[in-house]
């Protein structure tokens, strides 16, 4: 039987609009939650009392504006009321945090993965949700990103990198756990922490771009992640730049997953000097200065260029946010970076305004708490059509 979520709020949807206002933007004078929503005074009034009342809200202070009459009431809700766990499956382990109900990370573990059978990951899995569940209040939600194609109820329909097809990997993790389990796309999961308390948060429009062992795209459109059935499956990796790069496993050239993922740029530095190198080592490199090492990266870096201008020109977002393991290219490469950005960028735009994750595992794993608080405050992932 599948565990139920349960409902953030009660009452109609107007009183969750309130609630969900205060919660992302937070904490609000009352008056600035009626203009946002559109509300009279009076509508606010009885709208908030409720939740007030039964203390999903709370009163947390005064806000002086310099106006003339008495100071603005704020309102906000209690974070710390909650618990959620949201996880990162990689090939070689998971990684996960225990946050509250706005995404604040308040522990954070990871466990090896000894095989990647499902049964003995949902056996990681569990041993972990233990570990992080330890000492806190109860646990609302589990949310777990997972690198791939997805279906309805957690189905994992195809996660090359763990050699999956049709995993019911939702359904075996609740089983094990006793705790309501959303799985979802961790690039999804990603531009939705970046949605509701990140870079994107009150933004119009906003894309996201992630670098590592492939390359993820997202965007937000009127408050709305731009999703559909395929995605999961990589496609913006397929995306040409350099009609003279190196070749995919695809057979495409130049496409940004011969030019950008940590694997190509590890590749091409280990040939060009005749040993194996990691990623890391290969931008060490390339920021000392050794020749073949700072070719390849630049020319990765300008391939980033082209790509961020490609997003900023069929979009138009307010900012990119630029995350992933291999975001540290952005850093090493930023001459070249803004060189690729010139060549394909008409000189009259504005600059593209940046975002610059770290790049720690830890920034997947919220996400996925975020998709879980999503799915406990809205009964519903936020991309999908509302009620």
């Amino acid at each position: 039987m599948r565990i139920t979520t349960p409902r953030w709020t009660p009452g109609n949807g107007a009183s969750r609009a309130v609630a969900l206002e205060v919660l992302i933007h937070g904490p609000m004078s009352r008056s600035e939650v009626a203009r946002r929503l559109d509300l009279s005074p009076g509508s606010l009034t009885r709208l908030s009392t409720p939740l007030l009342e039964s203390g999903l809200l709370v009163n947390v202070g005064e806000h002086v504006d310099g106006k003339v009459g008495r100071p603005s009431q704020l309102i906000d809700v209690v974070p710390s009321s909650k618990r959620f766990i949201g996880m990162k499956l990689t090939a070689e382990e998971v990684l996960g945090v225990t946050t509250d109900l706005r995404a604040n990370v308040l522990a954070a573990a990871a466990e090896r993965l000894m095989s990647r059978e499902p049964a003995k990951v949902v056996d990681t899995i569990a041993e972990l949700t233990a570990r992080l569940v330890e000492g806190t209040p109860q646990v609302t939600a589990l949310g777990i990103g997972v690198g791939g194609l997805l279906g309805e109820h957690g189905q994992v329909r195809s996660a090359p990198f763990l050699g999956w097809t049709d995993v019911p990997l939702g359904a075996m993790v609740e089983k094990r756990t006793g705790i309501p389990t959303i799985i979802e796309n961790d690039l999804i999961a990603f531009t939705e922490y970046e949605h509701w308390f990140g870079a994107g948060r009150g933004l119009d429009r906003f894309a996201v771009l992630t670098l590592g062992a492939g390359i993820g795209y997202g965007l937000v459109i009127h408050d709305k992640i731009v999703a559909s059935e395929d995605f999961g499956i990589g496609l913006v990796g397929h995306w040409p730049l350099d009609p003279f790069g190196p070749v995919c496993s695809e057979g495409h050239r130049g496409c940004a997953k011969a030019v950008l993922t940590d694997t190509a740029i590890t590749q091409a530095v280990s040939h060009a000097l005749g040993r194996t190198v990691t990623y890391q080592a290969a931008l060490d490199l390339a920021s000392s200065g050794e020749a073949a090492a700072r070719r390849v990266v630049d020319d990765a870096g300008r391939g980033l260029g082209r790509m961020l201008a490609a997003v900023a020109n069929l979009t138009m977002p307010q900012t990119v946010v630029l995350g992933g393991e291999g975001v540290r290219l952005a850093a090493v490469a930023a001459e070249a970076v803004q060189e690729g950005l010139r060549q394909d960028r008409d000189p009259r735009t504005e600059p593209l305004p940046l975002t610059v994750r770290s790049g720690d595992n830890t920034e997947w794993c919220r996400g996925a708490a975020v998709v879980a608080i999503q799915t406990f405050v809205l009964g519903r992932r936020s991309g999908e059509p509302g009620e």
